[in-house]
């Protein structure tokens, strides 16, 4: 467990965040090996199939995972205040809370799917491929809530470098069954979902098991736990709103994905691979950003608000530098990296405009993730949602929608950037307002 308020502030950031970017540079080999692997040896189809059921699952989990990072954000203050009997009181009602959660998102999602294949206008030949892969991701819920539950605490406590080592495991045994249930028993793309469900509930039991002997705060027993009404209050307050940002995003991602459908299969393949290769390409700056919201809340809870602006300024100097040479990346290699999921000319086409696009405007969508992250870490989440809300469904998915009736696909990649622009231009302003700054948990006089 790290202690963020103390030491260089730069060098704190940047040893905290990068083993997060290490470990979400193995959780998304978790989607780059299950497309490559649909493309190169199941086809187009279900490929567009698979890409077809990423936002809803992201739908479904939304909310959930934004009231986790309140519990976060709660557990980071409270650790920096030295309140060790209210982190695990923290820690214990996320995941009691956690648990639930699964279950019911899961019967919610098997009992709707096919009403929202219908709502995105999802093509009929599709339809089939679409539904299994869901049912099975949506079966094992609860060991992605876990895992990703347990990382999350961990990283409050000021440890991003246990979740990294079960992630790589995770991430192996990912591909590994991947290869196994597709070019050895022939599953197809359900083999595809099962082998990250069983790679996942691996890496959440090895990590109980390891935490259960080495940490003191956290305990996995069924016996013990305690869920504390007002620490979840709590949680509900600063998690909700970024919660409804996370819904909004996803439900942003279920309109756009409505918008790709009309163009056809080969397009919605194209959108799938590059929409990949674009979220590889965001985790510097989201990864950056949540080190920053640990540094924050953690500093905050310490009272030493003067090292915040410092470690706002440090993250965006650093993840400039990321992104402008993943923006290079792009342009120079990006027909190559698509080349490497699927041999169809066309969509190889389609996903190379996205990503000249989207890439150029990296920096811009750094900016913005960045400097939300200190509002979170405070607390101040409602105004990184009303801010989301704005950028999302009053500028991205119209400019979308409009640009493409008049340029094809290519105006739907053009809504994006716009959105950030706003983002990151509001996001600022506030910023600039100090206002946020009373939203912390831990009070001082």
């Amino acid at each position: 467990m790290r202690d963020l308020s103390e030491g260089p502030v730069a060098k704190q950031i940047f040893i905290f965040a990068l083993p997060m970017l290490l470990g979400n540079v193995f959780q998304q080999m978790y989607n780059i090996v299950d497309t490559i692997i649909i493309g190169q040896y199941i086809g187009t189809n279900a490929l567009a199939a698979a890409g077809a059921s990423f936002p809803v699952i992201f739908v479904l989990v939304s909310l959930v995972i934004g009231i986790t990072t309140g519990t976060t954000i709660i557990i980071s203050q409270y650790y920096g205040a030295k309140d060790y009997a209210a982190v695990k009181r923290a820690i214990d009602t996320a995941f009691i809370f956690l648990f639930f959660a699964s279950i019911g998102l899961t019967i919610l999602g098997l009992v709707f799917i096919d009403d929202v294949w219908r709502l995105i206008g999802l093509p009929d030949h599709l339809v089939q491929d679409a539904t299994l892969y869901f049912s099975i991701y949506a079966a094992g819920l609860v060991f992605m809530f876990g895992y990703n539950a347990t990382s999350a605490v961990l990283r409050g406590l000021g440890d991003s470098k246990t979740p990294l080592y079960f992630l790589i495991i995770s991430t192996i045994l990912n591909i590994g069954f991947d290869l196994l249930f597709v070019l050895v028993f022939g599953w197809g793309i359900g083999g595809v979902a099962f082998a990250t469900v069983l790679a996942q509930a691996i890496a959440f039991g090895l990590s109980v098991i390891y935490l259960n002997k080495t940490h003191k705060i956290i305990r996995f027993a069924y016996r013990g736990l305690e869920f504390d009404r007002d620490i979840f209050r709590k949680s509900l307050r600063i998690g909700i709103p970024t919660g409804m940002q996370h819904t909004f995003v996803s439900l942003g991602m279920l309109a756009l994905m409505s918008i790709v459908n009309r163009f056809g299969t080969n397009t919605i393949a194209a959108y799938t691979i590059a929409w990949r290769i674009d979220s590889f390409a965001a985790m510097p700056a989201m990864n950056f950003g949540l080190a920053l919201t640990t540094f924050v809340g953690q500093n905050l809870g310490a009272n030493k608000p003067e090292r915040v602006q410092k470690g706002l300024f440090a993250t965006l100097v650093m993840t400039t530098i990321l992104c402008l040479t993943l923006t290079a990346v792009a342009w120079l290699f990006g027909r190559q990296m698509m080349g490497v999921f699927t041999s169809n000319a066309e969509v190889i086409d389609i996903g190379y405009d996205y990503l000249v696009i989207v890439s150029s405007f990296y920096v811009i969508f750094a900016a913005m993730f960045v400097t939300q992250s200190v509002m979170r870490g405070a607390g101040d989440t409602l105004v990184p949602m009303f801010i989301t809300l704005i950028a999302l469904w009053l500028l991205r998915i119209p400019a979308s929608h409009f640009l493409s009736l008049r340029y094809g696909e290519v105006g739907i990649w053009w809504g994006i950037p716009v959105a950030w622009l706003f983002g990151f231009i509001a996001a600022y302003i506030y910023y600039r307002t100090g206002r946020w700054k009373r939203k912390a948990v831990v009070k001082y006089d």
